[in-house]
């Protein structure tokens, strides 16, 4: 298959290089220092449980650029940079290109149909803990790396062969894939993991260590969870596991000093997913008439300290 990147963050360029390390065709769509990097360098992507992952030489460009027509666009943007997204899959893809949204914010993939409708764009998600280290560098200190992909109910699925092919190819290429008949409980499930670590984060200042003892951190990180699972209740979603405590013990499984990417977007002094991350719960309780007042307290907060 040929893969299009978009997107060569910690999420994307994780995935694009073990994509390209297995031998597939991958155009990784970058910009400024970090693509001027791979460029002339490569792609890096470091990690302690097989060491280092090399692509030299790597296809990189930016938007613009890219004229290629992809099988596979996986979109791995920051939700405020969705629109970029759609628009470069507006140009580039075709009916046949299978369209994947990996991003924090759940709903993504609807949004994107929404704008693109002669294309097929499933929803997805992602587990993993990756960050640049310096341009042309991808850190991945932790092993996770599990992605979900499927289409939501009443969706034409035409293209279920070749999504069923892209979990092989992952797969082969040591990311755990997941070709999901589920996908809205997947990704609410995912959801209620990055969403309340980044709010509780943000809100309390915190690193993951900060997680995983008694405190104010701990019980508002469960506090958080416990809110989306029962907007998912709400929603007629089934959940098949304990979500508090499958993210406690996500959790607490963590190398201490991590931060989530919202966190440092914030500490950088740059737009976050901080609407989609936060706000985008407290829309969806009042949609479903389900009280969230833990996430309203965080939005709150941020708001009052003019966080985007």
């Amino acid at each position: 298959m040929k893969f299009a990147i978009v997107g060569t963050g910690g999420t994307g360029g994780t995935l694009g290089a073990y994509l390209a390390a297995s031998g597939q065709d991958v155009t990784f769509i970058a910009r400024g220092r970090h693509l001027a990097a791979m460029q002339q360098h490569g792609l890096t992507v470091r990690t302690e449980h097989r060491g280092d992952i090399v692509i030299q030489p790597v296809k990189a460009c930016t938007m613009d650029d890219y004229a290629e027509t992809p099988d596979v666009m996986l979109v791995c943007v920051k939700y405020y940079g969705l629109a970029d997204a759609i628009a470069l899959a507006r140009r580039t893809a075709d009916p046949n290109t299978l369209i994947v949204p990996i991003l924090n914010v759940f709903g993504t993939g609807e949004v994107m149909q929404r704008e693109l409708p002669d294309c097929t764009c499933l929803d997805g998600c992602m587990y993993v803990f990756a960050k640049i280290g310096k341009p042309g560098v991808i850190l991945q200190p932790e092993k996770i790396l599990r992605v979900f992909f499927g289409f939501r109910p009443g969706q034409d699925q035409r293209l279920a062969p070749q999504a069923q092919e892209l979990e092989q190819i992952m797969n082969a290429a040591g990311i755990r894939a997941h070709f999901t008949a589920h996908i809205q409980r997947d990704a609410l499930q995912k959801f209620a993991f990055v969403s309340p670590m980044g709010a509780a984060g943000l809100y309390c200042d915190a690193v993951s260590d900060d997680f995983q003892h008694e405190g104010e951190v701990r019980e508002l990180f469960a506090g958080l969870i416990a809110e989306v699972v029962a907007i998912g209740h709400a929603m007629g979603i089934e959940w098949e596991n304990d979500l508090v405590a499958t993210g406690l013990k996500m959790i607490d499984a963590f190398k201490p000093g991590l931060r989530t990417s919202m966190q440092r977007d914030v500490l950088a002094g740059g737009v976050s997913e901080f609407d989609g991350l936060v706000n985008r719960i407290v829309a969806l309780g009042q949609e479903y008439h389900v009280p969230t007042p833990l996430y309203q307290k965080v939005s709150d907060w941020g708001k009052a300290h003019h966080i985007q």
